[in-house]
């Protein structure tokens, strides 16, 4: 019995090291080629967030538009400079755009894939959240898009590294409508 075990097991582990190593070359794959020119590599830091007056301030009407260079096709684009997201139809239609408050650990500028979801759990901040889009992972904190099940979206305390980008419970709805396992996700700065 123990030999069917060990068997059965190391089956596991080599199916896990496969999972691994497709995922990390699909990752590789999705690099932007600018990615890492220029800058010394470094941890990401706590995002400092301006007010949206202030960040609005002396802007005109179209920085509600789609980004240039948000990719193509069905997906979700997320500015980290404007805190938005617009959730794009196949047919490059904006269906719906809308602010959202950022974490204190932003994911690298490039193009992602919706990885997992949940309904509803507890936040790494410990505010009970719903409608949960994962979609990356930087310095060991999982980064995804949530709504707060009382409605809240208060500013994240910057000495906590979170990931969750929060949205209006709303918005929430929207996107996990729109965004299932493998929908695609641009983050732009």
């Amino acid at each position: 019995m123990a030999s069917s075990s060990s068997g059965f097991v190391a089956g596991l582990t080599a199916a896990a090291i496969a999972a691994v190593g497709f995922l990390a070359y699909q990752a590789s794959a999705n690099v932007p080629d600018d990615l890492g020119k220029g800058s010394a590599s470094k941890s990401p830091e706590p995002k400092k967030s301006t007010a949206p007056a202030e960040r609005d301030k002396g802007k005109d009407k179209d920085d509600k538009a789609l980004p240039d260079d948000s990719g193509t096709g069905e997906r979700v684009v997320y500015d980290l400079d404007e805190d938005r997201v617009w959730l794009v139809g196949a047919n490059e239609k904006v269906t719906r755009t809308f602010e959202v408050t950022p974490s204190t650990v932003d994911p690298t500028p490039a193009t992602y894939s919706v990885t997992s979801r949940a309904n509803a759990i507890t936040g790494s901040d410990g505010t009970p959240i719903e409608h949960v889009v994962l979609f990356a992972t930087a310095d060991g904190v999982p980064i995804g898009f949530s709504a707060a099940v009382d409605g809240s979206t208060p500013e994240p305390d910057p000495t906590v590294k979170t990931g969750g980008i929060r949205e209006s419970r709303t918005d929430g709805k929207a996107m996990w409508d729109f965004a299932g396992i493998g929908t695609k996700v641009v983050v732009v700065e």
